[in-house]
């Protein structure tokens, strides 16, 4: 009922850009938290930034400086502009959203979608 549709992703080369973009659809009322996880081989999953519904942000330290989360409520979207990318940085980036799919959702729940990949290479 709930989609979460990734783009953007690509091979780039160290100290390059990209920007990521992300589009929820289906049975939506009201987003809560929005954010960008990132999986590499042979590494747990871990967070990269996150975007509360008012706007507030919070990134990795192995980011900060360099990515920039927002969002568009209008949309249903979340961004995450990346900076100096550095070799590190390769993986697949999910996004994640909490979602109220109707008015009296008293348990909103957490939805991902497929993910993006994202190569740091010269």
């Amino acid at each position: 009922q709930v989609q979460l549709v990734e783009s953007g992703g690509g091979l780039v080369q160290p100290g390059g850009s990209l920007r990521l973009s992300c589009i929820a659809s289906g049975s939506i009322f009201f987003i809560n938290t929005m954010g960008w996880y990132r999986s590499a081989p042979g590494k747990q999953r871990e967070l990269v930034a996150v975007i509360s519904s008012g706007g507030n942000t919070n990134y990795a330290d192995s980011v900060k400086g360099r990515f920039t989360i927002s969002r568009d409520n209008a949309k249903n979207t979340v961004f995450l502009q990346m900076n100096t990318l550095a070799p590190e940085d390769t993986a697949a980036y999910l996004c994640s959203a909490n979602i109220k799919t109707r008015l009296r959702d008293y348990n909103p729940q957490d939805y991902w979608g497929q993910g993006t990949q994202v190569t740091v290479s010269s």
